[in-house]
Formats: C-alpha cells, structure tokens, sequence
C-alpha cells in the first residue's frame, strides 16, 4: 500500500491500481506512437505535383498541389471556368504526365484542337493550339504599272503594198490598288481590292497602215528628190547647227507633254506666223516653251529623230496654255498638228 497526501488529505492507493496506472500511460504512449507513425507513412505516399495552368488570356501560374483531379486542382486555387471558356483536360479527368491544365475561349477551331487533343494521345494540345494562330488584317497601297496597247487602223482597202506609219506612241498608264490583306504567321493568306484610283491614264500606241499610191517613175524621182533637198536642209541646219552650238553641254532630261500646233486661227492665230521672239515660225524647228526655258534653250527629243529636224528643237515661242511641263512644237498644217496630238516624250534640255 501507498500513502499520498494531497491537499491535506491522504490517499492510500495499493500496488495493484499503481501497476494499473502505468499500464495506462505505456498504451496511451504507444497509441500516440503508432498514430504519428501512420501519419508519416501517409504523408511520404502523397505525391507533390508542379501543375502549370494557362489561363484564357495567355497567363501562365505554376502550382503546387497533391490533387490529381483537374476540377479539384482548380477549385484549390480558386479558378472559376466560364461559360465561354474551354478547358483541356476535362474537370473530370485526372492530371495527365505534361501537368499541364490549358484554359482557352470557346471557339469553333478551338473545340476542334480539344477534340482532336483528347481523341489522339500523341498530339499534345500545344501543337494543335498553335495551328490556330490569330489572322491579322492590314491595308495595303500600291501603283501598279497598266502596259498600253497598240491600236492599229488599217486604212489599206486590203492592198497587198501597204507601209506603217506611228501616229502616236505608247506610254503606260498607272494605278493606285488600296487591298485588304490576311496573315497568318506573318505569311499572306488572302488579299481582297478595296479601291482603285487611276493616278496616270494609259497612252496607247496607235499605228496606221495606209496604201501604197503607185506613181510614175518621173513623179517618184521628183518627190524622192524633194524629200531629199527638204531632209538635207532640215538636218543641216537643226542637226548640224543645233547639235554643235550644244556640244560639250550636259542637258537636263525631263519628261514634257508634247503637243503641236501651227499658224491657223484654230491653233492660236498667229495668221503671220511670227513668233514671241520675233522670228519667223519654222515647222519641226520652232517649239513654245514655259517661262522657266528661255528663248534659245535646245532641246532634243530622240523620239523624234526620224522627223525632219532630226529631234532638235528651239525654243522660240510662248503661249498662255503653256506651261513649265508642256511643250508645244510648230507644225506646217493644222492637219498635221491635230494627227500629232498629245504625247509625253523625254526631252534633253539645253539651257
């Protein structure tokens, strides 16, 4: 027997209900042992996952969680799925080996990719998603060069001696094409024409074909001999004279409307045929200039090498309508101004 005293009264206690007392903390000591133990066990048989979630708008976060089901992972990280939103894997599937949980916008392309993901286990998600690329539209202007065409008019009556005669030569117009252009990976899928603008017109070259008149042999050798005299007057004195008073000279090369005109009341009245510096007018010589080219200035046009002059022009003459990008040449006849009409031709300006 044990005597205790406590709180001034005594206990007596015997051996028997002190072995029974030990016995008591031994189990609740090995109970605590064997709980802790369990606990332990437990914990080193949950797995930790690295889980990265890509939410709608391309953000990524990377979790750590012991779930392994997709909707639990997401309600852990208090992640709501909208209505208009996707999710690969399901919330009711497991977490697959990538660890990889992708939110997306419902689309019809999209659903495609997350059918087509979750149907074929060797195509990951990202390589489907990424055959989905956004298309950017973008405005594009450009001028595109329109080729003229070559007009012939026959006037022949279908004679078998016939010769061609260029009435005016050809220049290519120009456009202005504003598109709507796709891309998709910066490569052009589609191109649609939103406006057109013609910023120069086409010029087409237009050649006559005319018969040949069959004369006498005395009337061939006197117009022969005429055109000779005419040419060897015109080439000595605008090719000769004109191209040495410029030799050694570098001109400056523009692009001038051409036009013609003659001595007629219709083209400007100039019945006498004088002209702003006083002299006479001479066909395939005299040219009216804008202010901006003094009298005197020599121009060669080799479009016109073939004419009379031999392309040598002299700026001896004005007009109202004329300015620093026409050029007016004089003509011997109305009729021959009006079939000459209106050309844009390169011309070297000596000045």
């Amino acid at each position: 027997m044990t005597t205790s005293l406590e709180g001034g009264i005594i206990i007596y206690m015997t051996k028997n209900e002190n072995a029974s007392l030990s016995l008591k903390k031994i189990a609740c000591i090995a109970l605590l042992l064997i709980f802790f133990f369990s606990v332990g066990v437990m914990a080193s048989n949950v797995k930790v996952n690295n889980v990265k979630i890509v939410l709608s708008n391309n953000y990524e976060m990377n979790v750590l969680t012991t779930k392994t089901k997709i909707s639990e992972i997401l309600a852990e990280n208090k992640i709501v799925i909208l209505p208009e939103e996707n999710i690969v894997p399901n919330l009711e599937a497991e977490l697959s080996e990538s660890r990889t949980i992708t939110i997306t916008k419902s689309s019809k392309e999209g659903e495609n990719a997350i059918q087509l993901a979750e149907e074929n286990s060797e195509v990951s998600i990202e390589q489907l998603l990424g055959d989905y690329t956004p298309v950017v539209e973008k405005l594009i202007t450009e001028q595109v060069e329109v080729p003229y065409e070559t007009i012939t008019k026959d006037t022949s009556d279908n004679e078998e001696q016939t010769s061609s005669k260029v009435i005016q030569e050809g220049e290519n117009g120009l456009k202005e094409i504003t598109y709507k252009a796709k891309f998709k990976n910066d490569i052009e899928i589609e191109r649609t024409i939103l406006t057109e603008k013609i910023v120069r017109e086409v010029t087409n070259k237009i050649v006559q074909v005319n018969k040949n008149n069959v004369t006498s042999r005395s009337s061939i050798t006197r117009t022969q001999n005429e055109k000779t005299t005419t040419t060897t007057k015109a080439n000595t004195k605008d090719t000769s004279t004109l191209e040495k008073k410029v030799k050694g000279k570098s001109p400056v090369v523009k692009t001038l409307n051409t036009s013609a005109y003659c001595a007629c009341a219709s083209c400007c009245g100039k019945s006498t045929g004088i002209t702003a510096s006083g002299v006479k007018a001479s066909s395939w010589y005299t040219v009216a200039a804008g202010k901006a080219y003094p009298v005197g200035t020599v121009i060669y046009i080799p479009a016109l090498k073939n004419k009379p002059n031999g392309g040598w022009f002299v700026v001896q003459d004005r007009g109202g309508a004329i300015s620093n990008s026409k050029l007016d040449i004089f003509m011997s006849s109305h009729g021959e101004a009006t079939q000459y009409g209106r050309r844009n031709l390169e011309c070297y300006i000596y000045m």
